[in-house]
């Protein structure tokens, strides 16, 4: 570090001694050009026998990177190089692992340090990004969940899904959460005890079933953004539960790499601090979602198909396709480029806020801004006041929560004029005011939604506003400790235990807008957080995805659900007419089992949902939501195996039992 960087005008004379052979390897390159450093004088070129300069010496396999690397001032990456022939496997491991960064990131890790340059030397020096822009509340869509514009809205996104792909966004593991697996294998609800990947998997099923009547024979496909912490778990995943349905060539999976990370203001490369010979990695963040769909080929094979929105969602909201359904409709009405599903944000929260920014210029683009940096812009342009509430009791500027619905034709031809690269940012922590020193090393990032920053000023962009957050949002994203912190400070858990029973509480709410009798929730304390524990209603998306599905299946003023109950819906053909539920009742049946619920009572128990106690050893499924589900012998289960028709109850209108399972197998 700090000698100066490798160029042809140098003026310094590097050579080789007289009667040297030309060094063919970039491994007696590095010595060569290390040994020189370290002598720290100049040898004379010998013009018959020897090279002219380092350049011609890097003629090696990876020498153009190599060379490449000492002239942008990396020579700190071979200064502590072992001397030839030794530790040769371990050498020839980092330049494997520089040729592999290199091919991964567009223009190669030259691009990459020149980039970081420029970032670090703007995010240095404090430069404001929205210098020159003024911003005000873009166009959109504000809609009430079950209100008659949301259904109208839902039903032509059901019109248009025969035109939908969806990408999932899941790079991540549940470290951060205090689960040591994938996020997508997490269960949503511990009452039906599927994963995340299941409901999304059954999510786009149903919705391609509905699809299917537009135009027969359809299929929706998905595409799934991995990382090399998740892409096998992914892939092993799907194998082990064939799919969940889907037909193996529907799904995709695409592995996002890393990048280097960056030392200093200098953008020197960090090398790994357990290992010398290999560079210290970090995702490049969700906007390399684009550029993988372009490069790999699928969006243009997807738009032969006929695909005409591309709908983009993350790994662990269970309540997205609650919304994007509306959302899809929003957009084909509008006729958006782009369209942000977005919820209510209070001012100040924590929470990137929906602009349309116009520059003093004439530009103008539609962008999430990021909640620290939304309140200052307000302040220093038209909004003295900053990022305040209106009458709404909510900020004017939505709520972005990373799930976007892209038209498929602007979007290729969007690709296709970037390559699909998304603008850069830097964020390093700084050690102290003088902001010459990184806490820890820091990497250039790209973000999914600021595919928005790129496109053209004709483009058409806007948002689907939720007014009713607990309809389409609760993510799962904080561990226990951190989700206690978040409610301290004002904000939203985001944990394990209230995206669970956001799911239990959405659904008692959708039903009882259909008139349906809902017992009032208990007040609980899991994990620290006082929460309401809504009876635990839990069914497959197979059953009912849209509201107008759920209105044909269940008859709303003949259910009434005790408090505290819990009812699971595991059927596709589910007609409830008169249904009472004083306990737990599971339904299973096979995809073409008719079953008409009419007259049933039951009564039992229930399941219970315990706090964990202390000293009691817990799954880390249970840790991270703070309760355990005891259910005992107690509860009824109705099982039809076999296709058919079926009426439920033949005889008896009423079932009581604490031990006795209904099993119904014909």
């Amino acid at each position: 570090m700090g000698k100066p960087p490798l160029n042809e005008q140098s003026p310094v004379a590097i050579g080789v001694a007289a009667g040297a052979a030309v060094v063919a390897s970039s491994f007696a390159a590095f010595l060569a050009y290390r040994e020189l450093r370290r002598r720290g004088k100049p040898l004379l070129i010998n013009q018959h026998s020897g090279p002219d300069s380092l350049q011609q010496i890097l003629k090696g396999e990876h020498g153009e990177l190599v060379g490449d690397l000492l002239e942008l001032d990396q020579h700190h990456i071979f200064d502590d190089w072992p001397a030839a022939g030794q530790q040769e496997n371990q050498k020839a491991q980092l330049l494997s692992h520089l040729q592999h960064l290199d091919s991964n990131y567009n223009g190669g890790l030259k691009a990459y340090i020149t980039n970081a340059k420029k970032l670090l030397q703007e995010a240095q020096a404090g430069e404001n990004s929205f210098e020159g822009f003024t911003p005000e509340v873009p166009e959109g869509e504000k809609l009430d969940y079950a209100s008659q514009a949301f259904e109208d809205y839902e039903q032509k996104g059901v019109e248009a899904a025969h035109g939908a792909a969806f990408v999932l966004v899941a790079g991540g593991l549940g470290e951060r959460l205090g689960y040591s697996g994938i996020k997508l294998a997490l269960p949503v609800d511990s009452a039906r005890g599927t994963c995340f990947l299941q409901v999304y998997i059954e999510s786009i099923l149903a919705l391609q079933h509905l699809a299917q009547k537009q135009k027969p024979g359809c299929v929706l496909p998905l595409a799934i953004m991995t990382s090399d912490d998740t892409h096998q778990r992914t892939a092993d995943l799907l194998s082990e539960h064939a799919h969940f349905g889907a037909e193996p060539s529907q799904i995709t999976l695409l592995k996002q790499e890393k990048v280097a990370c960056l030392l200093d203001n200098g953008a020197h490369l960090a090398l790994d601090p357990s290992d010398p010979f290999r560079l210290l990695t970090k995702p490049h963040g969700h906007g390399d979602v684009h550029s993988l769909l372009h490069s790999s080929g699928i969006l243009q094979r997807w738009q032969d198909q006929g695909v005409s929105h591309v709908c983009f969602f993350q790994d662990t909201n269970g309540l997205v396709f609650r919304a994007l359904p509306a959302a899809l409709g929003v957009s084909a009405a509008h006729d958006f480029d782009l369209n942000s599903l977005a919820v209510p944000r209070k001012a100040k929260e924590a929470i990137g806020g929906i602009a349309r920014l116009t520059h003093k210029d004439g530009r103008s683009m539609t962008i999430n801004v990021e909640y620290n940096q939304l309140d200052p812009l307000l302040r220093a342009t038209t909004y003295p006041d900053g990022d305040v509430n209106d009458s709404t009791g909510f900020s004017p500027f939505p709520g972005n929560i990373n799930q976007l619905i892209i038209k498929a034709d602007s979007y290729a031809q969007q690709l296709q004029r970037t390559g699909g690269l998304i603008a850069e940012f830097v964020n390093p922590k700084y050690a102290d005011s003088s902001r010459k020193k990184f806490k820890s090393p820091t990497r250039l990032e790209c973000m999914m939604q600021d595919y928005a920053k790129e496109l053209p000023a004709k483009a058409r962009t806007g948002f689907t506003v939720i007014n009713q957050v607990w309809a389409a949002y609760s993510p799962v994203k904080n561990a226990p400790e951190d989700a206690k912190a978040k409610v301290a400070a004002g904000s939203p858990s985001h944990s394990a235990t209230t995206g669970e029973l956001d799911i239990y509480h959405a659904n008692c709410r959708t039903l009882q807008r259909l008139g349906a009798q809902i017992g009032d929730p208990d007040q609980c304390v899991f994990n620290g957080l006082k929460v309401d524990l809504w009876p635990r209603i839990s069914w497959s998306p197979l059953f009912a995805l849209t509201l107008a599905q759920l209105k044909s299946k269940v008859a709303g003023e003949g259910l009434v659900i005790s408090k505290g109950a819990s009812l699971v819906i595991e059927a596709e053909d589910v007609c409830i007419r008169n249904l009472r539920v004083d306990g737990a009742l599971r339904i299973r049946a096979h995809p073409k089992a008719q079953l008409t619920i009419n007259g049933l009572s039951v009564s039992n128990s229930g399941w219970n949902w315990r706090p964990l106690s202390l000293n009691k050893p817990a799954a880390e499924e249970e840790w991270i939501r703070g309760f355990k589900v005891c259910r005992g012998k107690a509860g009824e289960e109705l099982t039809y195996n076999e296709p058919g028709k079926y009426l439920v109850p033949k005889k008896s209108s009423h079932v009581s039992s604490d031990e006795q399972k209904v099993a119904v197998t014909a």
